[in-house]
């Protein structure tokens, strides 16, 4: 589990790819302070087990599905990512509960000042917008942040001089693709209500009133 608060930014140092999954290679310094081999790191919200490591970088591999989910197949060489140890079970919890599953991808529309705050609109699909609440917490590339604005196409966030320079958020261009994950604890009571409502749907018709009507 990680919390969404960005303990460093890494570099991918190489990539070896054949287009359905990759292999890995990022620079990085603290977030390797205390990790073993089997351990989980975040990168740009995907939760990575590192499966090698030096002591300026770490190896990880990503498998089709992340490939499939994330904007990992737009990382190149000298890209920039973000990096979140998994948290400790005495750790200091100062985002929300990131869990490291993408849920999909959106991609940037526009940004714009305001005061010491940028405003980030980013556009994604209905599904992904149907579990996103404003004032909500939602996870952008692995960045813990609190929903400002939201309507039937985007949503946005208002961020603060710190995450500017923290993050790689505003690295990116317009129309670049980030990494999204939905407060899970809201993906959790959806699914407990959607269930809730499908099987009341799924409940027999048949009335007493229907059974003497018929002869029973």
């Amino acid at each position: 589990m990680f919390t969404g608060i960005i303990e460093e930014i890494g570099k991918i140092k190489n990539i070896i790819s054949n287009g359905k999954n990759m292999l890995l290679e990022i620079e990085a310094q603290k977030v390797l302070e205390g990790t073993k081999v089997g351990n989980s790191i975040a990168v740009n919200g995907v939760c990575l087990t590192v499966t090698k490591m030096s002591k300026k970088s770490f190896l990880a591999d990503v498998m089709a599905e992340t490939m499939r989910r994330t904007a990992f197949k737009e990382l190149k060489k000298n890209s920039c990512v973000n990096l979140e140890r998994a948290m400790l079970a005495n750790g200091r919890f100062g985002g929300h509960i990131v869990s490291g599953h993408i849920d999909g991808t959106g991609i940037i529309e526009k940004v714009q000042q305001e005061g010491n705050a940028k405003w980030i609109y980013i556009s994604t699909d209905e599904k992904i917008l149907e579990g996103i609440v404003e004032k909500g917490s939602i996870a952008i590339d692995g960045i813990s942040l609190t929903v400002a604005y939201l309507d039937e196409k985007k949503f946005a966030v208002s961020i603060i001089p710190h995450t500017q320079e923290e993050t790689t958020l505003l690295m990116k261009n317009t129309k670049s693709i980030v990494n999204l994950e939905n407060d899970v604890v809201g993906k959790y009571i959806k699914r407990f209500i959607e269930k809730k409502e499908s099987k009341k749907e799924a409940k027999s018709n048949i009335t007493l009133e229907f059974l003497q009507e018929n002869g029973f």
